[in-house]
């Protein structure tokens, strides 16, 4: 019967193309591409790599690379068929009459490159072509939208590293230590964080911040409450810590036995809901103990009351005169932060004694 045999062709087509750009790797789609199109026409496939200039060898080879025009022939026939707009138009390579074919990889006017294919004895036929223009087109698209991910993976990698660098340095009379734990695996930047601040007169505030959500949204949320809030600080002078909670849990406070215990405190309302009524809660701080400061994303857990979750943080036992390192390093172990359901900022901050001539009492 007439055209019995076009959906056949069409759906193998389509599983050829389902197995180009399988992932966002722009090496591992032009690997694709040439093995299933060496499958389709024999002889040999490559990569020339390049847009408006051309690379000077092969990529991505699959077949015998000897049937293969050299490579300067490939780039001079591919200069001389650019257009204004790149097109995958297909075009022959001088001295290959019909043994060697070439395809743009272009997509949306933009050329990723060249799709070589040659093969010897038999020249391309009409449909071959139509089969390499398509594949051509189809890998070009998947080579856009790698080089875009990848575009955008270095922009959220180098916001991340701005966002996440290490806290303002605090006076010489406090050691502070940080931590920050993006949940899951491929979570990039969120919205917590940890900041410190010094002031006049030898004091530090130290500032937790907890933003709702998640990704590149949450964190310029938070950069805009991190330059603007402050929540604790500390007098070293007085040895006392000042506190005000804008709808977080209590601080931890760790004595010289490695003992925990919740720090009760007013709670206001989260900031951003335009309620009032934040009240300060003034304690006494030694250089015996060490505040720990942390968001919601280190204790909670799914189907758990809050109060449990905070028994269980206040029963973590610590080693006697641990360093803030090894405190935060205790505590996230303990209660697997590692694998928390969200982000995790953690700090922890102890006084130190210093001797007179050494106070540091002006920013």
């Amino acid at each position: 019967m007439p055209g019995i045999g076009v959906p056949s062709r069409l759906s193998a087509l389509r599983s050829t193309a389902a197995r180009i750009g399988t992932t966002l790797d722009e090496d591992t789609t032009c690997a694709e591409l040439v093995r299933e199109v060496a499958g389709q026409v024999g002889g040999a496939a490559a990569v020339l790599r390049g847009g408006r200039e051309f690379r000077s060898r092969y990529e991505a080879v699959a077949g015998n690379p000897a049937v293969l025009p050299d490579p300067w022939s490939t780039a001079a026939a591919a200069q001389e068929a650019a257009g204004p707009r790149e097109s995958a138009v297909p075009f022959p390579v001088a001295g290959y009459p019909g043994l060697a074919l070439c395809v743009p990889l272009a997509a949306n006017g933009h050329s990723y490159g060249v799709l070589v294919s040659a093969r010897q004895g038999t020249p391309f036929t009409h449909e071959e072509t139509e089969v390499l223009t398509f594949l051509a087109e189809h890998a070009a698209s998947h080579i856009r939208h790698a080089r875009e991910h990848d575009a955008v993976s270095g922009i959220v990698g180098k916001l991340q590293r701005a966002l996440l660098s290490a806290p303002g340095r605090p006076h010489p009379n406090l050691d502070v230590a940080v931590r920050y734990l993006p949940v899951g695996q491929s979570a990039l930047i969120g919205g917590d964080w940890c900041e410190t601040v010094r002031l006049h007169f030898g004091r530090t505030m130290l500032v937790v911040g907890d933003v709702m959500g998640h990704g590149l949204e949450a964190a310029v949320d938070m950069t805009a409450y991190r330059s603007s809030l402050r929540y604790k600080q500390v007098d070293p002078n007085r040895s006392q810590v000042t506190i005000t909670s804008a709808g977080h849990l209590p601080p931890v406070v760790i004595d010289e036995q490695g003992r925990a215990s919740l720090l009760p405190i007013p709670v206001g309302p989260p900031l951003g809901t335009g309620l009032g009524g934040y009240e300060p809660a003034t304690y006494r701080l030694d250089p015996s103990q060490t505040l720990v400061l942390f968001t919601d994303g280190l204790v909670e857990r799914r189907g758990e009351d809050i109060e449990q979750s905070l028994r269980r943080l206040a029963g973590v036992g610590f080693e006697a005169a641990s360093g803030v390192e090894d405190v935060l390093d205790t505590v996230l172990a303990r209660l697997d932060a590692r694998h928390a359901e969200d982000d995790v900022a953690v700090l922890a901050a102890r006084l130190h004694h210093r001797s007179a001539q050494a106070h540091d009492t002006r920013t």
